[in-house]
């Protein structure tokens, strides 16, 4: 989200400093708090159960330490927001677990003032799950609740002030997937896997789930023979290939470009005509936060290469398989997809040292150039089908 930072002659930033109340400017704008983001926050005198729950949570030596931090603090008007119940029950010893994961999403490493919060659409958090950022005329609104103060500068970070209590996803991937009501067959999939508690511990993982609209493209029968027991490994090994260690949102996804997965292949991540694709799959939604990591929505089951079967010793095996696959889906009016499969062909081949001749290398690595500064899918896919018959002619 992109934002100008000026309202007239003065940004957004330092109107809301211009609002804070006595007790809680400490250092603002001026970046000069000689108190740690704790000592702030007791002194202020309106966040006793935020001091409270950090007590509880035994995190108080936490954000005392150097950080920096920015932490979201919710006033004790929040947190009355929540049913007593509730907070009586958060404040157990039983429950420090969900207490900790609660508190933690209120904070954010390096130090954040509002004229960069304004900028952002999402921010990670020590929870692990992103915060959702949206500037809405002179409100910074952060998931649901409403900054109130901003830039309360302390000597480990800085205080923005929200009104309500923000609650990260308390539901694991596998009860995420459930909910959602279109993985009913990725879930079945998974079960016949016994994948299930897999998906269901700690992790982080990250996910690229397909629709059951997504099973319903491979051909017909395909999705039966998966789920007979005889066929339960190349199931687990189809299941793992979906499934990274760690937690990689949308944009960190994009910067790395691929991604290793549980099956031990990759998954080469990237914007193609403006929309972003795993392999060949479309990412229809991305960063859905659970408990345990993060799952992106994709439109096509993805298929891990078996080396053995396609010959990491055999390239041209590689290239045999590529226009098996990708020339149908040229054919069928889908460029962009068979693209997808000749790029994951050519960076499958550049990866065979051994086998690929010096000539062909150079000309698998300039048609990979070539196919991003193209445009149009169609020129794209003829850019790296050349290059793969004449890698083939040269074998």
């Amino acid at each position: 989200m992109q934002t100008t930072l000026m309202r007239g002659k003065l940004s957004f930033g330092v109107l809301l400093c211009w609002m804070v109340t006595p007790a809680l400017a400490i250092g603002c704008a001026t970046g000069s708090g000689q108190k740690d983001i704790v000592d702030t926050a007791v002194g202020a005198g309106s966040f006793k159960t935020l001091a409270t729950a950090l007590t509880k949570a035994d995190l108080v030596g936490a954000l005392k330490q150097k950080g920096p931090f920015t932490v979201f603090a919710p006033t004790d008007e929040a947190f009355a927001k929540l049913p007593k119940r509730t907070l009586d029950s958060l404040l157990r010893p039983e429950n420090k677990a969900q207490l900790t994961a609660i508190l933690t999403y209120h904070v954010v490493p390096g130090r954040v003032p509002a004229s960069q919060a304004v900028k952002l659409s999402n921010a990670k958090t020590l929870n692990g799950q992103q915060l959702d950022l949206m500037l809405s005329g002179k409100t910074l609104n952060v998931d649901k609740a409403r900054v109130v103060k901003t830039d309360i500068n302390c000597t480990n970070g800085v205080i923005h002030v929200i009104d309500s209590v923000m609650l990260p996803s308390d539901k694991d991937i596998i009860a995420t997937a459930n909910g959602a009501g279109m993985f009913k067959t990725l879930l079945a999939a998974i079960s016949t896997a016994e994948l299930t508690g897999a998906l269901q511990s700690d992790g982080p993982f990250t996910v690229f789930a397909p629709t059951d609209e997504a099973f319903a493209k491979l051909p017909a029968g395909t999705v039966d023979s998966l789920l007979r027991p005889e066929n339960r490994d190349k199931l687990v090994s189809i299941l793992k290939y979906h499934v990274a260690s760690g937690r990689a949102f949308a944009a960190d996804a994009l910067k790395t470009e691929e991604i290793k997965t549980l099956q031990g292949g990759t998954v080469r991540v990237r914007i193609v005509n403006g929309k972003p694709r795993a392999n060949d799959a479309m990412i229809v939604k991305t960063d859905i936060d659970a408990s345990n990591g993060v799952v992106h929505v994709i439109d096509t089951v993805l298929m891990p290469s078996n080396k053995t079967r396609m010959g990491a010793a055999n390239p041209r095996r590689v290239i045999e398989v590529a226009i098996g696959h990708g020339a149908p889906l040229f054919n069928d009016g889908n460029p962009a997809a068979c693209t997808a499969v000749y790029e994951v062909a050519a960076t499958s081949l550049l990866a065979m040292d051994r086998h690929i001749p010096t000539r062909t290398r150079s000309r698998l690595m300039g048609a990979l150039r070539d196919v991003s500064r193209a445009h149009d899918p169609s020129e794209q896919a003829w850019i790296l089908r050349d290059a793969l018959d004449a890698a083939y002619a040269e074998m």
